[in-house]
């Protein structure tokens, strides 16, 4: 790839492509998106579990059968291409409301923070390199499953303390976010730079992140606002869902290689920022175990 940078040509120089939140899906094109990744010009990414269609959480120990899915498909693509592939695996936060539909809300807690201390054990074996999607509802729910939530959730970023790893949030995003995630991580111990804000908006001050790192999804508008903040303290996303039904939802695959591969072209993030954006921040995150 080239860059322009103050009006010269660069030499071809290889960087880092990081994609800080993909799914894959036993029903969807799994390996051949990563493929199709690689081929972009995409060097590595963060794999983070789904509640599969295959595995119906009524109990703690299903969150498990869930992970077994995500390492199956995470080592298919390990043998088809030559991506690093760091994983991520927790109990998905939406799921507490049909479990407390199901069983009330006292047994739906339960059952989430078994799929959390199984994340957590995953982690300590080496098999997963972070905790998430963990978190709470993005959308407006009843006090109690809000609180239930946040309880769950102190729990993951106690047992990321524990185990010296990050913690993928799934949450809404509203003003006061970072601020309150920030204080969980506090109460847990817990570097707040250890917790990444999925789905972030372009939130990436000191002022605006209260310490938490953003992770923010790779669209020109948000990478312009956050680089226009003076800083490149944040990670980029496309929340690639693997849908056969939803082929580039939330965003195309080979998004974040066409958005980098643009930055060389016209300069708009200097070459060290993206070094730092999709090599050294994840590096930092996801390598601290020796977690693949």
């Amino acid at each position: 790839m080239k860059y322009v940078r103050d009006g010269y040509s660069a030499m071809s120089e290889r960087v880092p492509v990081y994609d800080n939140h993909v799914h894959m899906s036993p029903s969807g094109r799994n390996v051949d998106a990563l493929r199709e990744f690689e081929a972009a010009g995409g060097t590595g990414l963060t794999l983070v579990t789904l509640p599969y269609k295959e595995v119906r959480v009524s109990r703690g120990e299903d969150f498990a059968e869930s992970y077994k899915i995500t390492y199956s498909l995470a080592e298919k693509a390990r043998e088809a291409t030559g991506l690093e592939i760091n994983i991520a695996v927790g109990p998905y936060p939406v799921l507490i409301i049909p479990l407390a539909e199901a069983y009330g809300l006292e047994r739906a807690e339960e059952i989430m923070l078994k799929g959390m201390e199984d994340a957590a054990r995953d982690v300590a074996e080496g098999k997963a390199a972070a905790i998430g999607e963990v978190g709470r509802p993005h959308f407006p729910v009843p006090r109690e499953i809000r609180e239930a939530s946040d309880r769950v959730l102190l729990r993951g970023m106690q047992l990321a303390k524990e185990n010296d790893c990050p913690v993928i949030i799934h949450c809404e995003s509203d003003p006061d976010t970072d601020r309150s995630l920030a204080e969980l991580a506090d109460a847990a111990g817990l570097d707040r730079g250890m917790v990444v804000k999925h789905s972030s908006p372009p939130w990436v001050t000191d002022e605006e992140t209260h310490g938490v790192m953003p992770s923010i999804p790779a669209s020109k508008t948000n990478v312009k606002e956050a680089i226009g903040k003076g800083t490149d303290r944040f990670m980029i996303e496309t929340d690639y869902i693997d849908d056969p039904g939803k082929p580039g939802a939330i965003m195309s695959v080979t998004t974040v290689p066409k958005k980098v591969s643009a930055w060389l072209s016209n300069g708009q993030v200097p070459v060290e920022s993206i070094h730092r954006i999709c090599g050294d921040i994840p590096d930092s995150l996801y390598k601290r175990r020796g977690a693949i």
